[in-house]
């Protein structure tokens, strides 16, 4: 009867089509030249290229600039296994490794850019001569500090990143004041948090990897092919400054792919050279939160207090220049990464633009200058080799602003130094034409803020700031123990115990997803009244993961 009483619908639904409708449906079926579904490659690696791509197109998908910051950890609910890449720690020779975590071309001997010429600061240099030069002897030698009237014995470090703070505020605050008209939409931060996070590939593969692709019959022959590593940058500089346009490119993004911008290989892992890994989200954090309308950075300063440790351990002259410029770099990239993950952008889905940036590394007495121009963020493994693009980095030498300081007076100020700060200052901003600023974010929901449904605001923005303060999760994350270890895996000798433990029932706790979690419980009389659901799902709340 079942079968009969479909057939009878059936019948039903074709009585009902119009013939009309029919004739132009068949004739939409056929065209003029054959349209033949595209061949794809059936080998296990081209499946799981197109499953990437698919993932990519997902994150590129997403609406708001919180929920692609949630998308991006929902692989990992535990996080992901992260190199840390920290500002002032800097082991010997970690340049190359740095150049090749940012795919970063470094321009030493030219120093600046050219475009820096067509600013003419003579006249204003001298005029702010005088008082630059009181703020060094006020802040250098003026003064005494809280520590030096309580005796506070305090390393050589700390206490010149005293100095520098203080007096670099000072400069600023000086230089601000005089191009008050220039920069009067401009916002300046003071020790901000910098955090940025992505993939880098062309790394050989960890040992637990390549234990794991033996089993595996189609990677038998690419059980040392390279794999993705997660960087994380962590910097506080001593104060930024920012504005709602971006800053000019140096050269235009299609130079960036030119091949003679060589860029060093190192694909050793960054543990050989003293980089430490920790369990922790990605967070991309630019030193504000998200609806800060100044999003695009123009000026960071940045102390290099740690340089003393270098100089006491390692004593060698050039490798203390290539840790300068390897500062720059690594701060200079870190904060333009987050910044375009607040216009859209991130490891997997390229730049449509490049950014641009100025950093300055300082103790005071001793300068560094440094113009960075972001043209790609694509460095995962999936587009390691195929992305032509590079970033570039164009740098100065070391420069003392002046030779000492005797009477309460400077010996041998440097002009040449405080131009190219003056220089910084007056590259201003400015809107590029024909060009969207945020091309993968919604018209009409830029950040969660923007949601009309006011739960589903909160939740987005509660998870968002949850996962950028990486704070430990309430049940500590799993591991082996020693004697596990011992009595249970190497030698099985109690295998007469009940199996409970997650390596005992062939399970991945680190595979385990963001949203694989249950919800928050209702009590019940703060539930709405709604129809009771099948599974009981109206007693928790509603989740909204992308």
């Amino acid at each position: 009867m079942s079968v009969i009483r479909l057939n009878n619908r059936f019948y039903q639904k074709l009585r009902s089509c119009r013939y009309s409708s029919t004739v132009t449906r068949l004739e939409e079926e056929y065209t003029s030249t054959p349209n033949y579904p595209p061949i794809l490659d059936l080998s296990p690696e081209k499946k799981r290229e197109r499953m990437k791509d698919e993932s990519y197109d997902q994150i590129k998908a997403v609406k708001t600039v919180e929920e692609k910051q949630i998308k991006l950890n929902m692989p990992k609910y535990y996080g992901f296994k992260s190199y840390m890449l920290l500002e002032n720690k800097c082991g010997y020779n970690m340049l190359p490794m740095t150049q090749h975590a940012t795919r970063t071309h470094l321009v030493v001997n030219k120093g600046l850019p050219d475009y820096y010429k067509e600013f003419n600061v003579d006249e204003l240099a001298n005029k702010l001569k005088s008082e630059v030069e009181e703020a060094l002897s006020i802040e250098i030698d003026g003064y005494q500090r809280l520590h030096d009237l309580t005796n506070e014995a305090l390393e050589k470090e700390d206490l010149e990143d005293i100095v520098s703070s203080s007096l670099i505020k000072r400069i600023n605050r000086i230089i601000m004041n005089e191009l008050s008209l220039d920069l009067q939409d401009t916002q300046v931060d003071i020790e901000p948090r910098i955090e940025a996070s992505w993939n880098v590939g062309g790394i050989v593969p960890p040992s637990s990897v390549v234990n794991s692709r033996k089993g595996v019959p189609w990677l038998k022959d690419r059980i040392d092919e390279p794999t993705d590593r997660v960087m994380v940058y962590k910097g506080v500089p001593i104060l930024t400054l920012r504005s709602k346009l971006p800053l000019k490119s140096v050269i235009p993004l299609s130079e960036s792919e030119n091949p003679d911008l060589d860029v060093p290989v190192f694909d050793c892992d960054p543990r050989t050279i003293g980089t430490t890994t920790e369990y922790r989200h990605m967070t991309n954090i630019p030193g504000f939160w998200p609806g800060d309308p100044h999003t695009f950075g123009l000026l960071s300063y940045h102390k290099r207090g740690y340089m003393h440790l270098r100089k006491d351990r390692y004593n060698d002259l050039n490798d203390d220049q290539e840790a300068i410029h390897r500062q720059g770099i690594l701060t200079a990239f870190g904060w333009l990464m987050a910044q375009a993950h607040y216009l859209g952008f991130n490891t997997f889905n390229d730049l449509t633009y490049p950014l641009v940036t100025q950093t300055v590394v300082t103790n005071g007495k001793t300068w560094s200058f440094y113009t960075y121009q972001m043209n790609t963020t694509m460095l995962c493994e999936r587009f390691f080799k195929s992305n032509p693009r590079r970033n570039i980095c164009w740098a100065t030498d070391q420069m003392d602003l002046f030779e000492d300081i005797a009477d309460g007076k400077l010996i041998g100020f440097n002009d040449e130094v405080l131009k190219n700060l003056l220089k910084f200052y007056l590259n201003r901003p400015e809107s590029p034409l024909g060009i969207n600023l945020t091309p993968y974010l919604s018209n009409e929901e830029k950040l969660c803020s923007d949601y009309e449904d006011d739960h589903k605001r909160k939740w987005l923005e509660d998870m968002f700031k949850f996962l950028m303060s990486n704070r430990p999760r309430h049940k500590l994350v799993y591991e082996i123990y020693a004697w596990e270890k011992i009595y249970k895996i190497d030698n099985k000798t109690r295998f007469m115990d009940k199996r409970l433990r997650p390596f005992e029932l062939f399970q991945h706790p680190y595979q385990r997803r963001l949203d694989e979690t249950c919800p928050r419980y209702i009590p019940k009389k703060f539930r709405e009244d709604v129809k009771r659901v099948k599974g009981g799902s109206y007693r928790f709340e509603k989740t909204y993961y992308p």
